[in-house]
């Protein structure tokens, strides 16, 4: 809801009547988000209605989601290419962040030893798992988190790879990951890996006892507001596609990125461990990759861009970042208490909008 651009309210209340007064960080949602006038919260509202008539004159076409969020006051809510504020989007990889979250609670609550633990003491029920040899053995949960596990569970290109081969698969989606082949030592080399990622599910399941969806609802999504939500299932036992299965409202997406901002905590509640929060978002890979021209470092499926272009380090000067393929993004900005999400319908399995197209060049330079 961008009040000079007349962007659509969605799941807005409307602008806060005593004005933008605090600066958001005793302030949480409730059932809907309070909203301002982007001048009320230090943002130029001229860069904000540039980006808003681009997205209606389909410059930036596949775009069909955007909020924007500063100081816990909705400044921009706008849908396009048939979506609103209601649908229930995609949110391919992104979901990998969110299961980085999960690992954090579970961990916090203990059901997790920690992340240094070996992967396969969490799956005795798998004696016979192929390729075996001393790299497999020495798999962590760390390892993993950070996409340097050495399995070589590639997904580029995408036809008959092993992603391919789980995404179509009614088998045991574990074991499919487990019997693939090592081509590196674990943490010797960075490999993007969405097979690791949802093995972290049955991870879950064999150590809390209930599917990592389940998981997610009890512990996370209730907790913070988040009524609706869904998944790619497979299995075993139902087993969630941690990779990329889950589906949110772009609303929802925000509240996942407030949550963050925040620290891990949701009004009196903390419910995710602040030391959790540091460590996935910390800087555990340097540079593996770039997004159009930006450089990224990545943390526990978080990536890390920066706000300048430039390698950065340090919590107050990173953008922590979710994304997905087909343009889904999360950008959270601690320094500039910022939260952006975004939805697409980018072509291909790996087209992604260039974030520069709307975060960089437009929702960046609107903070004063």
């Amino acid at each position: 809801m961008l009040a000079a651009a007349g962007c659509k309210s969605g799941t807005s209340s409307g602008p806060d009547p005593a004005g933008a007064t605090d600066d958001g960080l005793a302030y949480w949602p409730a059932a809907t988000w309070r909203t301002a006038a982007p001048a009320d919260v230090g943002m130029d509202p001229s860069r904000l209605n540039t980006l808003v008539s681009r997205i209606r004159g389909r410059q930036i076409a596949e775009l069909n989601g955007l909020v924007v969020v500063r100081r816990g006051y909705v400044v921009l809510e706008e849908y396009a290419n048939g979506s609103s504020a209601t649908h229930v989007h995609e949110m391919q990889s992104v979901t990998k962040s969110v299961t980085s979250l999960l690992m954090g609670i579970a961990i916090d609550q203990k059901k997790i030893p920690s992340v240094s633990s070996q992967a396969l003491d969490f799956f005795p029920e798998y004696t016979d798992i192929a390729n075996m040899d001393d790299r497999k053995r020495a798999v962590t949960l760390a390892s993993l988190l950070t996409m340097r596990s050495g399995i070589n569970f590639y997904e580029d290109p995408y036809p008959g790879s092993p992603l391919q081969q789980l995404n179509d698969s009614r088998g045991d989606w574990l074991r499919l990951v487990f019997d693939q082949p090592m081509n590196a030592t674990p943490n010797e080399r960075w490999q993007y890996n969405s097979g690791g990622v949802i093995s972290l599910g049955g991870v879950i399941y064999n150590t809390t006892g209930i599917t990592a969806d389940e998981f997610a609802r009890q512990y996370l999504f209730e907790p913070i507001g988040i009524r609706v939500a869904s998944w790619y299932k497979g299995n075993p036992n139902g087993l969630p596609h941690l990779g990329g299965g889950l589906n949110l409202r772009a609303s929802d997406l925000a509240r996942i990125g407030y949550l963050v901002l925040r620290k891990g905590k949701w009004e009196d509640k903390q419910v995710v461990s602040e030391s959790w929060i540091r460590e996935s978002t910390s800087h555990h890979v340097r540079n593996p990759r770039t997004f159009g021209s930006h450089p990224t470092d990545y943390g526990y499926l978080w990536w890390l861009l920066p706000l300048n272009n430039q390698s950065s380090s340090g919590w107050n000067t990173d953008i922590i970042t979710a994304s997905g393929a087909k343009g889904q993004w999360l950008f959270i900005v601690p320094s500039l208490d910022l939260v952006v999400a975004a939805t697409s319908n980018g072509a291909g399995y790996q087209g992604y909008i260039d974030p520069a197209d709307f975060l960089y060049s437009y929702i960046l330079p609107a903070v004063l």
